[in-house]
């Protein structure tokens, strides 16, 4: 990557390494072991999509260490040279475990010292915790070192987002934007008409990857494309596209994404295929009305339990409570931190903390799920969203509506 401030997704890289060192010398840590994917992302700015780990001595530059089918690649795309990411095999002495643990005995002094590990739980399938097998296997390899959990390290430190992070993340939302766009004009004046949940996604996905994407990086299925009784499935979330084909006098519900430098764009939009009735107009007003007033809401100081009060409480008034999903926003930060709101530090281990007060420059997802099951129609709204002081800058600026198409 350029290494310069003139480029406006930079990211100081080195000092983020000297950051989590001085952490460590606070909580003596003597090395440490990240295995999860956000943290690979947030330290080697690089997609590891194989089991990867990061050892980060005392003092000095990182090692990676990834499967060697994809290590000359990481190396080109991270910042660090290509001598300081080296490819595991299947081989004596060659495997993940020796070589990592051969590393961290050479960084400590005569082979022992506190070992700083990632470790947890998450709804989130590709988190990256250490394995009980590969725990088991780096505690008979380090005899010397004792292995402690210390994930809130990198987890405190990537809280509150920097300049050239949250660049990343608007220009993602640019190209989001375009993929919307897309959309929007093809299936206007009926041309809609004998096409797939399938087709719109790779729609969106050409739009957007001729725009500078890099993935549709969300692991619920590329893009999520709903049409007709699917937008009301109970929950509202994680529709893959399906072969069913749109069809007149239903909802249909657009979730793309975009990545750009690991910055991660999603927007979900949603659309009433004619003829639409009165109902269901009832229900899109409902929906974009409680958007609306969700975005006026963010704000620093505000906790999740807040704000679910403030917008369930507006819901009741309105009558429709019971379509909305009581959850309002999901955590997000460069590729592989998709869930985490905070530090997860509340009354229930690695999920939100409902009384976490969230501080300005924080990023996350407003996420909403309307959802009514029994009359086969349901909305969705995704936006990444910087906290402020007195609000929130919400990064795709595609129109928000439930667009009625011919």
């Amino acid at each position: 990557m350029t290494h310069h401030n003139e480029d406006p997704y930079f990211i100081d890289f080195p000092k983020r390494i000297k950051d989590i060192q001085a952490r460590m010398a606070k909580e003596n840590i003597d090395v440490y072991l990240g295995s999860r994917l956000r943290t690979l992302s947030w330290t080697l700015d690089a997609f590891c999509p194989w089991r990867s780990f990061v050892v980060i001595p005392a003092d000095g530059l990182p090692m990676a260490f990834t499967f060697v089918i994809d290590a000359a690649r990481i190396a080109d795309d991270s910042w660090l040279d290509e001598d300081r990411v080296m490819g595991f095999v299947p081989m004596g002495g060659q495997d993940q475990i020796e070589l990592i643990s051969d590393f961290i005995e050479e960084s400590l002094p005569n082979g022992r010292g506190r070992v700083g590990i990632e470790s947890g739980m998450s709804n989130y399938l590709p988190e990256g915790n250490l394995t009980l097998y590969e725990y088991q296997r780096f505690t008979e390899a380090l005899p010397g070192c004792e292995l402690v959990n210390a994930h809130d390290i990198v987890d405190k430190l990537s809280l509150i987002k920097d300049a050239g992070t949250i660049n990343r993340f608007q220009e993602a939302s640019r190209i989001v934007d375009i993929g919307h766009q897309a959309v929007f004009e093809a299936i206007g004046n009926g041309g809609w008409k004998g096409m797939t949940e399938t087709e719109i996604a790779g729609l969106a996905a050409y739009a957007m990857r001729k725009a500078g994407s890099e993935w549709e990086w969300s692991f619920t299925g590329g893009n999520e494309i709903a049409s007709g009784y699917r937008t009301g499935l109970a929950g509202g979330a994680c529709t893959p596209a399906s072969r069913r084909a749109l069809q007149a006098g239903e909802p249909l519900m657009v979730d793309i994404h975009a990545m750009f430098k690991l910055g991660l764009g999603d927007h979900a939009h949603n659309y009433l295929i004619g003829p639409v009735t009165d109902r269901q107009r009832w229900h899109a007003k409902n929906f974009t009305d409680i958007v609306d007033l969700t975005l006026k809401t963010y704000r620093a100081g505000i906790t999740p339990a807040d704000l679910a009060e403030q917008m369930i409480g507006f819901a009741d008034e309105r009558g429709f409570a019971d379509y909305m999903v009581p959850g309002f926003e999901h955590g997000i930060g460069l590729m592989g931190d998709e869930w985490r709101i905070g530090l997860n530090d509340g009354p229930f281990p690695y999920w939100t903390n409902p009384d976490h007060v969230y501080q300005e420059g924080e990023l996350l997802i407003c996420a909403m799920q309307y959802a009514c099951p029994e009359e086969d129609i349901g909305f969705r709204y995704e936006n990444p969203i910087v906290i402020a002081s007195d609000g929130c800058d919400y990064m795709s600026l595609f129109p928000l509506a439930v667009d009625e198409i011919e």
